[in-house]
């Protein structure tokens, strides 16, 4: 299913300030709370596209982006890609000093709920994000192409599920912050003495202390080990454009803290006959004087395969020709490049004793005398008409 605009999921207009995007967001969140919608899957996906929507309009890099390249430009291409979404958990984690709120999840100071509500974020120590390389062939780039990567980081530990203790038993609550996960602090500052609510210093948040560890992984609630991961990537993708995430596959938290994000850097292996310029695919053709001069009948190499190419008689080094359409997808869907065949007339390196006497007499011939005219242009012109 395609993405919806994230201006229209929030309800505002593309020109609209941050206070606006902020505001939007906030009755948006309230509107589709879980608390407020239990059991209500519908309500949950909105509640998260909505984070999603906030997430790149409230930030002034990925706005651009999204602007300019729409979902595919903050690595969320319609119809497939780098979608990883968010989870209630990430959104409680991400973005909740918009509601307040203390211990417990952020929005507990909206619905009244304590730091015992039925539903409690995570508070352990967030992941760390990972970023990796994955190399594509030019026809990997055209088709679109699944890739199972190996990711060696964090996992949640197996044994306990991430909560670091050896049993349910094993687990009490904190006697720092009582369990509330977080505690007061005084701060002197030029106005006076201040006070503010910080994470729990002993729990990280969580409200809990284990009393015995996980034997596994002696009470940090994750393991280091290897993943196995399938990353869709959509036709069209470009070295260094931008790094693509994936929500959740970095490293795990410790003691049930959200994961990390995975970062996907695309690197391109070079062709041997193309290269690559944006949608556009450029190939030079080398051909002999006496093919330049009469025409001929050729195969060009295309990402596709080969194609047969008409070289006109009296073709001049440097033409351009276009192929249209036999470039590469655009990544957003707005249909194909073209491949640019560059024709050069290939001057020999080596001659004959019977070579260099036709040669000779061609010499003085008044056709092979240069007599450029102004519809000769040299190579750059040709090419500066062609990608303006």
């Amino acid at each position: 299913m395609a993405k919806r605009d994230f201006y229209e999921i929030l309800g505002v207009s593309k020109d609209s300030d941050a206070a606006t995007i902020k505001k939007a967001y906030r009755k948006t969140a309230m509107k589709y709370h879980p608390d407020r919608n239990p059991d209500d899957k519908a309500a949950e996906e909105k509640f998260k596209e909505a984070a999603e929507a906030y997430d790149v309009l409230s930030n002034e890099d990925k706005r651009a982006r999204y602007d300019r390249f729409g979902h595919a430009g903050v690595g969320n291409a319609a119809g497939g890609g780098f979608s990883g979404g968010f989870t209630v958990e990430d959104i409680f984690s991400q973005f909740g000093d918009l509601f307040g709120g203390g211990g417990g999840s952020p929005f507990d100071s909206i619905f009244g709920r304590t730091s015992g509500g039925r539903r409690q974020r995570p508070r352990g120590e967030r992941g760390s994000n990972l970023r990796i390389k994955v190399k594509l062939t030019l026809e990997d780039i055209y088709e679109g192409v699944t890739k199972k990567i190996k990711v060696k980081k964090h996992n949640t530990c197996d044994t306990c599920k991430g909560s670091g203790a050896k049993d349910a038993n094993s687990v009490q609550g904190c006697t720092t912050c009582g369990g509330a996960g977080r505690v007061r602090q005084v701060v002197n500052s030029p106005f006076g003495q201040m006070q503010s609510a910080v994470t729990c210093p002993h729990c990280s948040g969580s409200g809990q202390m284990v009393t015995a560890n996980c034997k596994t992984c002696k009470g940090e609630g994750r393991t280091y080990g290897e993943e196995t991961i399938s990353i869709q990537i959509p036709a069209g993708v470009e070295e260094g454009l931008q790094d693509y995430p994936i929500r959740g596959k970095g490293n795990a938290g410790k003691k049930g803290g959200p994961a990390g994000d995975l970062y996907i850097h695309i690197e391109e292996v070079s062709h041997d006959d193309l290269k690559r310029n944006g949608p556009d695919l450029l190939h030079k053709l080398h051909v002999n004087f006496a093919d330049a001069a009469l025409g001929t009948t050729v195969t060009v190499p295309t990402i596709t395969g080969q194609v047969k190419f008409e070289v006109p008689a009296s073709t001049q080094s440097g033409k351009i020709v276009r192929l249209k359409g036999k470039g590469l997808p655009d990544v957003h869907g707005y249909g194909k490049g073209d491949q640019i065949v560059q024709i050069n007339v290939w001057t020999p390196k080596k001659l004959t004793g019977e070579e260099k006497k036709l040669m000779e007499k061609l010499r003085e011939s008044p056709n092979f005398s240069p007599n450029p005219n102004g519809e000769d242009k040299g190579f750059f012109g040709k090419m500066k008409d062609k990608f303006s």
